[in-house]
């Protein structure tokens, strides 16, 4: 039954994302007060072949973390006026920003009712905005293209812009996973690594996303055995330090050109700082070894350690809002590339989550 159900999603898929967009759809954000962001900008560019006029240049701070003033004043007034003189609001369909654009907006409330929020997820907003559209600061917002399956992604059907982030510890870090993205192709593995108590549901969400995929290009482990040391990975998705059996910090995983991750855990994304190489996964009460106030894993990790993209999330989530695997892996697997893979799995918008990547990467149909 799930080889036929997983046959027929993908026939439609595949049906579904024939007409792929291209490099002029995107939209680079690069901060002229980061070094770093002024040459992956200038990197991506040049290799992805996006029109000059699809890079904008805003000025702001290079931290992490910012406030609501600085993140409308500063990021997205600066966008929408760029978008509207070179009237690209429709033509955009993705924004990529960079290393050394802050990351997170520091908001009042807390739980469901926050204001925080990452900077890449309120962007995705801006599109809306342009046209008039006007949405609260607390809470989420219900993302329209969430397991639109086989729906192209385009305007104004869906009035959102997909917004990823070309992000790592460094530039090489960013010029290798631009790099690793050109190279994308569909072969290798898909590894799903469940916890083996307390899975909250989630567990069945690795379940539904390694049937949804062909049974040869799938490891599936519902053990207490992390997974290790996999080879030829081309997806991943796994419980990250909330695995409580997991004790390294790296996977050691061999990842292939264009793989991509994911995990549930609530604050992976929460710098690019890079930690000393000595710090490891710790636990909360292990309070002398946190690394940017968390013991939990890192995105930035997975970047490093040679995946093509990420998510992450740069505040507590909550699960049910963190991506859902299986949409996200059918999808890629489909041929979708890499934003709109990420954005069908993520239910909520204006919220926590991140997406690194190339927003341009695919890895096709199978070899």
């Amino acid at each position: 039954m799930w080889a036929a159900l997983g046959s027929f999603l993908l026939a439609g898929l595949w049906a579904a994302c024939a007409l792929g967009q291209t490099a002029e759809n995107v939209l680079v954000v690069v901060n002229q007060s980061s070094n770093v962001s002024r040459r992956i900008g200038e990197y991506y560019v040049h290799t992805r072949h996006v029109p000059l006029v699809n890079l904008c240049r805003i000025k702001t701070t290079m931290a992490e973390e910012i406030s609501r003033p600085v993140y409308g004043n500063e990021i997205e007034r600066p966008i929408a006026s760029y978008l509207r003189s070179h009237r690209l609001e429709e033509k955009i369909l993705y924004i990529a920003t960079t290393l050394g654009v802050p990351l997170k907006i520091k908001g009042a409330g807390e739980e469901m009712s926050t204001e925080s929020a990452a900077v890449d997820s309120e962007l995705t907003l801006l599109y809306g905005k342009l046209r008039g559209a006007t949405f609260r600061t607390a809470g989420v917002v219900p993302n329209p293209f969430f397991r639109q399956m086989q729906e192209r992604f385009d305007h104004p059907r869906f009035p959102i812009y997909l917004v990823t982030r070309l992000a790592g510890y460094d530039f090489a870090d960013v010029q290798a996973l631009i790099d690793r993205s050109l190279a994308a192709r569909n072969r290798g593995k898909f590894v799903f690594d469940l916890k083996a108590s307390g899975g909250e549901g989630a567990n069945e969400w690795l379940r539904d996303a390694a049937h949804a995929l062909p049974k040869d290009r799938v490891v599936l482990d519902e053990t207490a055995t992390v997974l290790y040391n996999q080879r030829d990975v081309i997806g991943y998705a796994g419980w990250g330090s909330n695995d409580r059996d997991r004790k390294q910090r790296m996977l050691g995983f061999a990842w292939l050109p264009g793989a991509i991750a994911t995990e549930f855990v609530s604050t992976d994304g929460r710098t690019f700082a890079r930690p000393p190489d000595s710090w490891n996964i710790t636990t909360w009460d292990d309070k002398a070894h946190l690394f940017a106030r968390s013991p939990q894993t890192l995105t930035a990790d997975y970047i490093l350690e040679g995946a093509s993209g990420c998510s992450g999330h740069v505040y507590e989530p909550y699960l049910a809002a963190t991506p859902h695997p299986q949409y996200l892996f059918p999808a890629y697997f489909s041929g979708r590339n890499l934003a709109e893979s990420y954005y069908l799995s993520i239910p909520d918008l204006s919220w926590q989550n991140i997406v690194v990547g190339d927003p341009l990467c695919k890895i096709g149909k199978p070899d």
